[in-house]
């Protein structure tokens, strides 16, 4: 044979080789993962690429695996749409994210996942096991970086156990309460071949609907029916539950008033119930005034307990001494995690909530009637309050959310979508408006209709509304159609990449920017510090200047519709005065119901950036005019609130920094 036919009899084998290697039905261990969404019915991964996940992200060119890769430009991106994703099918969102660096991107909203009980399984590709011990380029513990903010953080010790940790990690994320996994995988683990028949089996179902103990739920009811004054606190469990209907019955058996845990996740009891009073204070004499003339209070999924950004142990605790607790939720870790519990009921909400009715329907307390009717009038002024304050707001130079709020619940309602909308709120200095006019009612809305964090890390709400927009969907029975996203314009600034994720994905989301052209929150947290320690024994700190520069957003001001545009979201429009809102809306709603890209509404709450912000002298009349949602408890939380110059900070002011 002579020396070209020799080589071209190697080339020949070598093709043959090559040939029959990409005719082999191998799999490969990063199979397992696919195994699992196949059987959960999970249809996304989110992530970033980089080197060590591409074996990952490779498996979701494979038809067969009904599995799409979704890009993101940072991690903390991919993180957020994963938890929009989950909070819409109840399921696990899944992304994969970079060793290191990825993971520690992701750190502000794995908080917020961890706080808001979503499931998530985070999948990172560690450098390869052989290495690591040498401290390679981007290796560390990452294990330890994710553990504090996880039900279950884990390292793969060897392929072979890449199955059993899945399944195990899913499950974890799926139990009750749910909440995020982390599972590190050495990045060569995940290339090892395996046969065609080695496959996760499942992943087990752990059901949330266990009732809780009967002793458990007598004693409650009988604390419950004996109440002279009770109040419920509706936590994110009620919502997770979808137990709008039985809490409502509980409402109206024991003529007790709802509020919100604060900074709510989802929409924990409907607000066009009369029972209904919005959120929590933000401040610890907001709180104190909630509680102080209770008797007993039911603590019903009520896990974020202190969402305070100032507190002190001189002014007192925030329930009072007297107060009977009555705690039921799905975690032991949130029942009387900070005050004794008269009565302590472990159980799903749902499941329990009619027992415990039933018990107290024979005897319900004295006076519940009474305080229904108040509770109605109440309901009644209330509207007439925030209707005379819209028509005020429309007065103005500036825009003031409730013009938006109350644009957004005409379109939403006219358009017939109460069924088919999320709204997904981190405009976190103005949420009173959008929760008291927005449509979650138990006329069509869900509790899942409504879409925030517990945890507070900013940033998170943009890329939540990927991962709700790519939902059709939501595990409670409505769906997506409309997917609005209302942001302060400080935190659109921490993720505008998310505007290319949408348009690359072709997701027509309603962007609303509150344009104030500052910091405005932490304005307000700065009264609030200078109201607590100001005058303080031992502290009477003051700021060299209650006008700080470094919380405007200025020099050069910034233009949302051009940055849209930029990432590839070219539809948007400014909107600088009252009379142009509701138009606006309605060209942003039309818009994103009828074409492929999204739509971006630069709100100008400030028209220009405000010369003399909120100072200590005076509150804005933005918030001073602004109506309470709480009517039942207006006179005792007005009396216990810290004042400022000659006016009370009010207690729709939420307290996040």
């Amino acid at each position: 044979m002579t020396t070209q036919q020799m080589a071209q009899a190697a080339r020949q084998a070598s093709e043959d080789v090559i040939d029959h290697a990409f005719d082999q039905t191998t799999r490969w261990t990063r199979d397992y993962v696919f195994d699992i969404l196949k059987d959960l019915g999970i249809h996304y991964i989110f992530g970033v690429p980089g080197t060590n996940e591409i074996p990952i992200i490779d498996g979701t060119s494979y038809p067969e695996n009904e599995v799409r890769y979704i890009e993101c430009l940072h991690e903390n991106i991919a993180i957020g749409a994963a938890m929009g994703s989950a909070r819409m099918t109840g399921k696990p969102g899944v992304l994969v994210v970079h060793v290191t660096p990825g993971i520690a991107h992701s750190i502000g909203n794995l908080f917020n996942a961890y706080r808001s009980q979503v499931p998530l399984v985070i999948l990172c590709c560690q450098q390869q096991n052989e290495l690591v011990t040498q401290e390679p380029l981007l290796a560390s513990n990452l294990v330890d970086l994710a553990r504090q903010y996880t039900k279950w953080a884990h390292e793969v010790r060897t392929p072979d156990e890449i199955p059993l940790v899945l399944q195990r990690a899913f499950k974890e994320a799926m139990a009750p309460p749910n909440g995020p996994v982390f599972v590190s995988i050495p990045w060569d683990f995940t290339m090892v071949a395996i046969g065609d028949e080695d496959k996760v089996k499942g992943v087990t179902r752990i059901s949330p609907h266990f009732t809780g103990d009967d002793a458990s739920i007598k004693q409650a009811a009988g604390i419950l029916a004996a109440a002279k004054n009770p109040v419920i606190v509706a936590g994110d469990a009620v919502g997770y539950a979808d137990a709008w209907t039985e809490l409502q019955e509980l409402a109206e058996l024991l003529g007790a008033p709802v509020v919100l845990q604060s900074f709510s996740s989802v929409a924990n009891f409907p607000n066009n119930d009369y029972h209904w009073q919005g959120e929590l204070p933000g401040s610890q004499a907001g709180v104190q005034g909630v509680f102080k003339d209770h008797d007993v209070a039911f603590l019903v999924g009520f896990g974020a307990q202190a969402q305070l950004a100032v507190y002190k142990y001189s002014d007192g605790p925030l329930f009072p001494p007297a107060l009977k607790q009555v705690y039921l939720t799905n975690n032991t870790w949130d029942i009387a995690k900070n005050y004794y519990g008269e009565s302590a009921i472990f159980g799903d909400i749902k499941a329990t909530l009619p027992i415990l009715n039933s018990y107290i329907k024979p005897t319900p307390p004295a006076g519940a009637a009474a305080r229904n009717e108040r509770m109605q009038l109440l309901s009644v002024k209330r509207a007439a309050d925030w209707d005379k304050y819209l028509l005020e707001a429309m007065e103005q130079e500036d825009i003031w959310s409730v013009v938006i709020a109350k644009a957004l619940k005409e379109e939403i309602e006219e358009r017939k979508l109460v069924d088919n909308f999320v709204y997904v709120h981190e405009a976190v200095s103005d949420g009173a408006p959008f929760q008291y006019y927005l449509p979650f009612s138990n006329n069509g809305a869900k509790p899942v209709s409504y879409y925030c964090v517990a945890g507070g890390s900013l940033g998170w709400s943009m890329p939540a509304s990927l991962g709700i927009k790519l939902e059709n969907a939501s595990s409670q029975g409505t769906g997506t159609k409309l997917v609005i996203n209302a942001v302060g314009d400080g935190s659109s600034l921490f993720y505008p990449q998310t505007f290319w994720t949408a348009a690359h994905e072709q997701l027509p989301i309603l962007y609303i920017i509150t344009n104030n052209q500052e910091y405005h929150t932490l304005q307000l947290g700065l009264q609030q510090v200078v109201g607590s320690y100001g005058s303080a024994p031992g502290y009477g700190w003051k700021p060299k200047t209650m006008d700080p520069p470094y919380l405007r957003l200025e020099r050069p001001k910034l233009d949302f519709v051009s940055l849209a545009k930029a990432f590839g979201g070219e539809n948007g429009e400014i909107v600088k005065t009252p009379g142009a809102v509701k138009d606006a809306i309605r060209r942003g709603i039309e818009h994103v119901l009828t074409q492929t890209t999204s739509y971006i509404l630069d709100m100008r709450i400030a028209g220009n950036t405000p010369t003399a912000p909120t100072t200590s002298d005076t509150i804005t009349a933005y918030y001073s005019q602004q109506p309470v949602l709480d009517y039942f408890h207006q006179d005792t939380v007005k009396a216990k609130l810290l004042s400022v110059g000659n006016a009370h900070i009010p207690s729709n002011i939420p307290s996040i920094f």
